[in-house]
C-alpha cells in the first residue's frame, strides 16, 4: 500500500500506519532516520493533521517510532524476540550479535517466606540468595533481573564477581548446576518509579514481567523475576494446526 484509499473500510490513520510500517520494514526508513514531518505526510497522502498524528501515535506506542522533543519522530530499533526456552540473557544476546552486560544492584541472603518456600518446596526459613542486576545490550538497559537461588546449592555465590557475567554460566562452572527444565509465565505490567529509573524509561511505561522457575535434576534451584522493557521486546511463537484424528 503506497496511497490512501478513501473508499476502504480500513480507517485512514491505519492505512498511514501500514504505509509507514512498510517503509520501516523495507529499510527505506532505516533505524534512527527521521520520518517525514506531519505537514509533509498531510500533503503527500491528502490527510488531516489529526489523522496523521493518530497514525504516527500508533507506531510510537508500539515502539516502532520514537519522538525527540524539538527534533521530530524517528525510527526505533527493531524489537528483540523474547526467548521462549531455557536460555540465559547472556547467551541470548550473544546469539543476536549484541554485547551483554550486567550491573550489580543488590545481593543478599534471606529466609524463605511462605511463598518462596512453596516455590522451592522447602521449609519456611530456608536460606535463599537474592541477586538483583540490571541487564544491558550494547550498553542499553534492557531488563531488571531478580534471581532467587537456593543457597544450599551455591553457598558462597554472593562472594563471586557477577558484574558482566552470566549467572547461569557461574552456576554451571563453579557449582556444577545445569538447568534441565523450567516453566515461565509472562504478564503485562507498568514500570514503577524505581524500575523506570534503572531502565531509563518514563514511569508507567509498559513492561513485560517474567517469572521463571528453573530446575536441575527435578529440584527447583532458581526463581527468576524479571522486568523487561516492552518497547524493546516482543513475543513470537510458532503455531501449528494439529492433524485431525482418524
Amino acid at each position: 500500500m503506497t496511497t490512501i484509499d478513501p473508499h476502504s473500510p480500513v480507517p485512514k490513520y491505519f492505512q498511514l500506519r501500514a504505509i509507514l510500517l512498510d517503509l520501516i520494514e523495507s529499510a527505506e526508513l532505516p533505524v534512527d532516520a527521521p520520518i517525514p514531518s506531519e505537514r509533509e505526510l498531510c500533503v503527500r497522502y491528502g490527510l488531516s493533521r489529526m489523522t496523521v498524528r493518530q497514525g504516527v501515535d500508533h507506531l510510537v506506542s508500539e515502539g516502532r517510532l520514537y519522538r525527540v522533543p524539538g527534533k521530530g519522530t524517528f525510527v526505533a530499533r527493531p524489537k528483540i524476540e523474547m526467548p521462549l526456552r531455557l536460555v540465559s540473557f547472556t547467551e541470548d544476546m550473544l546469539a543476536r550479535g549484541l554485547r551483554p552486560g550486567a550491573v550489580d544492584l543488590d545481593r543478599r541472603t534471606v529466609p524463605a517466606d511462605a511463598r518462596l518456600a512453596r516455590v522451592f518446596e522447602v521449609e519456611p526459613g530456608t536460606r535463599i540468595h537474592v541477586i538483583e542486576r540490571l541487564r544491558t545490550a550494547d550498553g542499553e538497559p534492557m531488563a531488571l533481573e531478580r534471581a532467587h537461588i537456593l543457597a544450599s546449592l551455591a553457598p558462597d555465590l554472593l562472594d563471586r564477581r557477577l558484574a558482566d557475567r552470566s549467572l547461569y554460566g557461574v552456576l554451571e562452572a563453579v557449582y556444577g548446576l545445569v538447568f534441565d527444565a523450567g516453566d515461565q509465565t509472562i504478564d503485562a505490567s507498568l514500570a514503577d518509579t524505581a524500575d523506570a529509573r534503572h531502565l531509563q524509561i518514563p514511569k508507567g511505561s509498559a513492561v513485560l514481567l517474567l517469572q521463571r522457575r528453573s530446575y536441575t535434576g527435578g529440584v527447583c534451584a532458581e526463581l527468576g523475576v524479571s522486568t523487561y522493557r516492552a518497547d524493546r521486546y516482543q513475543i513470537h511463537t510458532a503455531l501449528g494446526n494439529p492433524p485431525p484424528h482418524s
